[in-house]
């Protein structure tokens, strides 16, 4: 497939418009016009862009769940009890797994069965078969904004119809929702696929509807080094300005280390920034989106709230636009309302409490460096192995091992760099594979982590690796072996 970061022509837009509006009945009740004229009835803090802007010039960082079922008035009770009982600032609807490989049959099977049983059999919900007017009444029953959460590698029906629906906003993208989600898409696939969503964002853009776009900033989530998820955020973030998205949310999943987390959240944004003034995108509002420990949770409800006020804090004192929030029943599977209402609740008291309150140091300035240079020679690495265009340069990239995503299924990624984490609990890289970094780099990351093996009293290994994926869910953050 032929792939290049340019606009899309209008005319070959509309055709292949033409063919995504028919992969499912409902797609034949979307009306560019009408969704825009629809659209534009939400304005301050009913816009989600809007109100991540507002955050921001204010210094404050607002809170959004995870939330989703198969049937539209039990997902509305479920977002207004989030919304008025956990205070949620932001709220989101997460889609079915069925919505996300386009099985619409199957879809269609489980809201029946679903209305059958008297809950939900879907893990969330089925936003392309309940259509536009299904869409709508979620959004006209709330007062705060909402946003498409998925996972979805061709994302563009459900974008078509979210839009209409009153959606304004859409996370996703053609690397995050391809590595860590499937197993034998190409790359070049996602990101075409991933393009159409960000030209039909820039239609809505250039008629007066801003919609928020947020690549998926975990990745993987477990022990994801942040260069890695700051250069794949990054070139989604160029990939879907060249489309015309004007207002962009790049994310990082908590690492654990405190330190190295604020180091993130804080280079996320400034990278992002300056490799899109460097490409010629000047007008483009950049928020950030902090995500609480995206691995292992510990059963006991007690000890899961300690690894929810530690994101939490984690959050607070990088000043991220926004946190999404777990629940005390993450080791358990998909949370009651009330448990997803605790978790948020108990975000927002810590972020209250630490809301002044700010972190600076010579060891914070240490570990920026470090993440701007390893960053910066990946993105640059793709520019250059794609000779200057960042869409051919990063599948190129990922078929090289130059951007490699630990623990992705997808066939199409390298595999080779293994992270583990230094003495302090920092995520590093036991064996880099062929990611394009300097010798001094390398020799970083190598001393870190012999460092923690002389303090364990055992060789740097991949049973390191094995450890640190349980640690958390075990009480701890490094794992240690047992005494």
């Amino acid at each position: 497939m032929d792939i290049k970061n340019k606009r899309i022509s209008d005319d070959e837009f509309q055709k292949i418009r033409a063919e995504v509006l028919t992969q499912w009945p409902t797609g034949k009740d979307v009306n560019f016009q009408e969704a825009v004229d629809y659209q534009k009835q939400f304005t301050g803090d009913r816009r989600f862009g809007d109100k991540l802007i507002k955050a921001k010039r204010e210094g404050r960082t607002l809170i959004q769940p995870r939330a989703g079922v198969a049937l539209i008035n039990e997902h509305i009770e479920l977002l207004q009890f989030l919304q008025d009982h956990g205070e949620a600032d932001l709220l989101p609807s997460t889609i079915d797994s069925y919505t996300r490989q386009n099985r619409y049959e199957d879809c269609e099977n489980g809201i029946r069965v679903s209305q059958q049983e008297g809950r939900s059999m879907l893990n969330g919900f089925p936003a392309v078969n309940h259509g536009v007017q299904g869409c709508r009444r979620v959004i006209e029953s709330l007062k705060t904004p909402v946003q498409v959460r998925h996972g979805t590698p061709d994302a563009r029906l459900l974008a078509e119809i979210t839009f209409a629906g009153g959606f304004t906003s859409y996370e996703g993208g053609g690397i995050s929702y391809n590595l860590p989600y499937t197993k034998n898409v190409p790359m070049e696939r996602t990101i075409r696929d991933w393009q159409y969503v960000d030209r039909l964002v820039g239609e809505y853009e250039a008629a007066g509807v801003s919609i928020n776009r947020e690549p998926y900033g975990p990745l993987t989530g477990t022990l994801v080094p942040p260069c890695i998820s700051h250069a794949a955020a990054i070139i989604e973030a160029l990939l879907a300005a060249e489309q015309g998205v004007r207002n962009i949310t790049v994310g990082f999943g908590q690492g654990g280390n405190l330190i190295q987390d604020i180091a993130a959240i804080r280079t996320l944004e400034e990278l992002t920034n300056e490799y899109l003034k460097k490409n010629g995108y000047d007008d483009v509002e950049v928020t950030t989106v902090f995500h609480q420990w995206m691995g292992g949770f510990p059963a006991d409800e007690a000890k899961a709230f300690g690894v929810i006020s530690w994101g939490s804090a984690a959050a607070a004192l990088s000043k991220a636009t926004k946190v999404i929030v777990k629940t005390p029943h993450e080791a358990a599977g998909i949370p009651t309302k009330e448990a997803n209402a605790e978790g948020l609740r108990c975000t927002k008291q810590v972020i209250s409490m630490l809301a002044d309150q700010t972190i600076t140091g010579s060891h914070l300035e240490e570990e920026k460096e470090i993440i701007r240079k390893e960053t910066r020679l990946i993105v640059d690495k793709c520019f250059e192995l794609g000779e200057g265009d960042i869409a051919v340069g990063v599948c190129r990239a990922v078929e090289a091992g130059a951007l490699d995503v630990p623990f992705a299924p997808c066939r199409a990624n390298a595999g080779k760099m293994l992270p583990a984490r230094d003495n302090d609990g920092a995520i590093r890289i036991l064996e880099p594979g062929n990611l394009p970094f300097t010798q001094e780099i390398k020799d970083f990351h190598k001393a870190k982590i012999a460092e923690r093996a002389k303090y364990e009293k055992r060789d740097a290994s991949f049973q390191m690796v094995i450890d640190d994926v349980y640690a958390i869910s075990k009480g701890r953050l490094v794992g240690r072996p047992r005494k």
